[in-house]
């Protein structure tokens, strides 16, 4: 199109300067977003009383014995619950906001509207689930994911109770407990960050690295859990927490990466409740006293060997992919030859 006269083309000029500033805002608004997202993250995961509520319970006007303070009773979401009923995952307390009606006037009439047939709707789903964990990397990934959050919350919950074992605070005139837990928060999200720099073949050496990291987990748990020195437990707690946020965030992009959007909320929904059973199930049979009621450092034990032994199936797994791979890789070459010959 033609502009014509100075004074048109200056007015053109303008309204193209104007839509390329309007084009770049999305680009420059990426601070507040992110910002705000790592605001809900922190926050979401502030814990400040929880350093302290080991040894309140375990405090002498509460008439508690260790082990009915580490076996018997768990505080959780504000609330102290038996382990037994902590799997139900309940508040503390009252929804009372929930039982309030908020608007007393009755809605006006509408037509209902026809149900979806549920026997439809959960084929879909099956359906759904059969062809998202039929992706071998995106099952092995799941995997992983479900296991090691199992034994990440076993760890955390618990350690606590580990630490007041190795040094009571009824003896220490000082202890770091709640500023091992912001370090640990802070350096694991530091190496979160840093994910995006490393560059490695996920789908070849994926499993490997996981099989390598599980087992430093496991060590890392093993130290704490044996020798007895509380700098030592704290230096292998924040090791700890820094490689399972590491590779919680590779997992779950890899993951989202063999999905489409549609599918997020049923693949993390049913590796979380994967997740969640298993950790009920570790606690009735570990923790809790109705199953072995063990103590701290043997829970802490079978920990390490939990990890030990997620390590060692995703050796054998990503042991069996990189000789696939070379055998692929080398079939080719075996094949040209021939040719050629």
């Amino acid at each position: 199109m033609d502009v014509p006269g100075p004074v048109s083309r200056r007015a053109a000029a303008a309204a193209a300067t104007m839509l390329l500033r309007t084009a770049r805002v999305p680009r420059e608004c990426w601070f507040l977003p992110t910002a705000l997202l790592c605001a809900y993250g922190f926050f979401a995961s502030l814990r400040p009383s929880e350093p302290f509520l080991t040894p309140y319970l375990l405090g002498p006007d509460k008439n508690l014995t260790e082990r009915e303070g580490v076996n018997g009773i768990k505080v959780q979401n504000g609330g102290i619950v038996t382990d037994s009923s902590a799997a139900n995952h309940l508040p503390g307390w009252e929804d009372i906001e929930s039982k309030i009606p908020l608007n007393l006037e009755e809605p006006p009439m509408e037509e209902p509207e026809p149900k979806p047939d549920r026997l439809l709707v959960l084929k879909v789903l099956w359906n759904d689930f059969l062809m998202c964990y039929s992706s071998r990397p995106l099952l092995c990934w799941s995997v992983w994911w479900a296991l090691s959050t199992c034994g990440y919350f076993q760890v955390v919950n618990y350690t606590q109770g580990l630490w007041e074992k190795v040094m009571p605070s009824r003896y220490a005139a000082a202890i770091y407990n709640g500023g091992v837990e912001a370090v640990s928060t802070l350096l694991g999200a530091i190496a979160v960050f840093a994910v995006g720099y490393i560059k490695i073949s996920w789908s070849t050496w994926g499993e490997m690295t996981l099989s390598l990291c599980s087992l430093l987990i496991a060590a890392a748990v093993y130290i704490m859990d044996t020798v007895g020195n509380i700098w030592v437990c704290y230096a292998s707690y924040v090791v700890f927490r820094i490689i399972y946020m590491l590779l919680i965030t590779i997992a779950t992009f890899q993951i989202a990466a063999n999905l489409s959007m549609e599918r997020y909320a049923l693949v993390f929904g049913v590796n979380t409740f994967i997740a969640l059973a298993l950790q009920t199930l570790l606690t009735l049979i570990v923790v809790d006293a109705s199953g072995l009621g063990l103590e701290i450092t043997t829970q802490f034990l079978i920990y390490a060997s939990y990890f030990s032994l997620i390590a060692v199936i995703f050796l054998a797994s990503g042991a069996v992919s990189v000789v696939k791979k070379c055998r692929k890789r080398g079939d080719p070459e075996s094949s040209s030859q021939g040719t050629t010959s």
